[in-house]
């Protein structure tokens, strides 16, 4: 995908149109073309810093699915080992293979040691994990990210896609490190691959912001070829979050946009399939944190990720 200059404001508007009202899925959005901002964000969801409260609350605290009647322990059945998934399902997706990376892991903090370890990401070493952040009442980014990511898998599943979540359920105890995150959707062979996040930004920064891989070639990475299949998907995860959840684009990355291009994450730089990041919103901002603590948000923001995933799968 070739990528040009649009106006930053009126970028997601645009997007809107092209999922809503605009040409389809086979017509003009497949070849939109959007500037993205390169950020060096000092998101503490992708930050060796970050840190969560060892003493998460459990389901029935602030981030209780409750309050929509989709328990994902109800909704989503326990998958066993971390690549595995449940038989396809016939529908549209039939064929299609679908990873998710549920970011961090609720037990990571009793390993930091083994999270702490570097790996080599291609451009440089990296720690393996980060424990990830959490409100401020400590409603915890890796309890967010995997209820997000089983609403998701649903979803996708219910479409008949193939869907393989990174870990799940506790399996692995820890991580898996970023690398081997990157080659569980390599080893997978993708179609789309996406990682559930949430920032921890500063209070008063606020909105999502999806990520995408920038070019890079250096050690063992090389993300030439799926840079243009990946700003098409987080083209149109971008547009159908917004459009879903009614969450802003980012006030603080992206200048507006709601999409960042960066070359310093592992899980980008070493994917060999289209891969994309969504930062679903500020956990330390009040505002966020009240909508990712909610169950019929975080069925929104599942339903909003899952409609851009399936557009551009049936666009490419």
């Amino acid at each position: 995908m070739a990528v040009a200059a649009l106006v930053p404001g009126a970028l997601l508007g645009w997007l809107v149109y092209e999922v809503v009202g605009g040409s389809g899925d086979g017509g003009g959005s497949a070849q939109a073309t959007v500037r993205t901002s390169t950020s060096t964000s000092t998101s503490t969801s992708t930050s060796p810093s970050a840190s969560a409260s060892a003493s998460a609350p459990s389901d029935g605290a602030a981030g209780s699915p409750s309050d929509d009647g989709k328990q994902p322990g109800a909704a989503t059945p326990t998958l066993g080992a971390p690549t595995g998934s449940a038989p396809a399902a016939s529908g549209p997706l039939k064929g299609k293979v679908i990873v998710i990376d549920p970011g961090h892991n609720p037990g990571n903090f009793r390993h930091t040691a083994d999270i702490n370890r570097k790996v080599n990401i291609g451009t440089n070493w990296k720690e393996c994990d980060t424990t990830g952040t959490s409100t401020n009442a400590g409603y915890t980014e890796a309890q967010f990210t995997l209820d997000v990511s089983h609403r998701l898998k649903a979803l996708l599943e219910k479409l008949g896609a193939t869907v393989k979540l990174t870990h799940d359920n506790g399996s692995p105890a820890w991580g898996p490190c970023v690398d081997q995150r990157a080659r569980i959707g390599n080893n997978a062979h993708a179609d789309a691959a996406i990682s559930i996040h949430a920032d921890g930004s500063a209070p008063g920064n606020r909105g999502f912001h999806v990520i995408m891989p920038g070019s890079v070639h250096a050690g063992a990475a090389d993300t030439r070829a799926i840079v243009g299949p990946s700003a098409a998907l987080g083209l149109r995860v971008a547009a159908n979050f917004v459009r879903v959840t009614g969450e802003p684009a980012s006030n603080y990355v992206g200048k507006g946009t709601g999409l960042v291009t960066r070359t310093d994450l592992g899980g980008l730089n070493l994917s060999t399939v289209p891969k994309v990041f969504i930062e679903c919103g500020n956990m330390r901002d009040s505002k966020d944190a009240a909508l990712l603590t909610s169950g019929a948000w975080r069925q929104k923001a599942a339903q909003g990720i899952s409609e851009g995933i399936v557009s551009f799968l049936r666009s490419s």
